[in-house]
């Protein structure tokens, strides 16, 4: 059985306290579920700008997605998580991830390691956390117990069978990270097989993960061809096609994307569906159109 839809928004952009509180009331309007902010040097803090969010809001929940974990310290993440869902009294979720831009972590000082390495101290951290958690002594606490929900982005195999084991909300990136750490886009048909890993490892789950996918483009109009074409140099390894086909993009009329993502959750089962803040406005009627699916 489906889930029903939930939708969130990736805030990207810096800005003023006024600018900050007006964007998340916005989203709020659109019927957006979630406000998330990323972990990318050179776009906002998430921690302050999920609490400001959460108090320019009254409904949505707010989350990362996703923290680099090399970027953290397992113990100070802990009392960022834990006072930041008691400051939004319990609208935080927790998005973690291994981090996949080199560059970011030069600039920081943090060593890159292998993509084994990253897998294995995301693990250990998601250990830790949860060590933390369940400790009776630790302060802060979360609001939400024993922690709040937990989302891993994943494609690599060691990343899904991390996220079967750990995480409440999977999320799928749609793309294959290449030598420098940046993602290759995969095909719809490349999914369907990520998706069916993640779930034989997921099979002894009591309770089954939400399941994400980030969407990268969000485009109204009426031509879904004409509207591909400039994508297409992005993608050289795939077909004008394939290219159409691809979930990290919805093209087309309002009525196209909806039910673009009703085939998509048919298929993969993904009901979470995030865009980035350039299609935050363009997507709010496709809200509109799915409400209460």
């Amino acid at each position: 059985m489906n889930r029903p839809f939930r939708f969130g928004v990736n805030m990207v952009a810096p800005s003023t306290g006024n600018e900050w509180r007006k964007k998340c009331r916005r989203a709020e309007q659109l019927g957006y579920d979630i406000i998330l902010v990323a972990d990318h040097i050179g776009m906002p803090a998430p921690f302050p700008a999920l609490v400001a969010a959460a108090e320019a809001t009254q409904r949505p929940r707010v989350g990362t997605f996703v923290l680099n974990a090399a970027f953290w310290n397992p113990t100070l993440l802990a009392r960022e998580i834990a006072t930041t869902d008691a400051l939004t009294d319990g609208r935080f979720e927790l998005g973690l991830g291994t981090g996949y831009v080199r560059a970011e972590h030069d600039m920081a000082g943090l060593r890159w390691g292998t993509p084994g390495e990253r897998v294995s101290h995301l693990r250990r951290a998601i250990g830790e956390l949860d060590r933390l958690f369940a400790s009776p002594g630790f302060q802060p606490r979360p609001a939400q117990r024993p922690r709040p929900p937990l989302l891993v982005g994943a494609n690599g195999d060691r990343m899904l069978r991390l996220a079967a084991e750990h995480a409440d909300i999977a999320a799928f990136t749609g793309g294959r990270a290449g030598p420098d750490g940046r993602p290759t886009v995969i095909t719809a048909e490349d999914l369907d097989e990520r998706v069916a890993f993640y779930r034989r490892h997921a099979s002894a789950r009591t309770e089954p993960a939400e399941l994400n996918v980030l969407v990268q483009m969000v485009e109204v109009n009426a031509d879904r061809r004409a509207a591909i074409r400039p994508f297409l140099s992005y993608v050289p390894h795939l077909t004008e096609d394939e290219a159409l086909d691809l979930p990290i993009l919805l093209l087309g009329t309002v009525e196209q994307m909806a039910e673009q993502l009703r085939v998509r959750r048919e298929r993969y089962g993904f009901s979470y569906i995030v865009v980035l803040e350039p299609g935050m406005e363009a997507f709010g009627p496709v809200i509109e159109q799915l409400h209460g699916e």
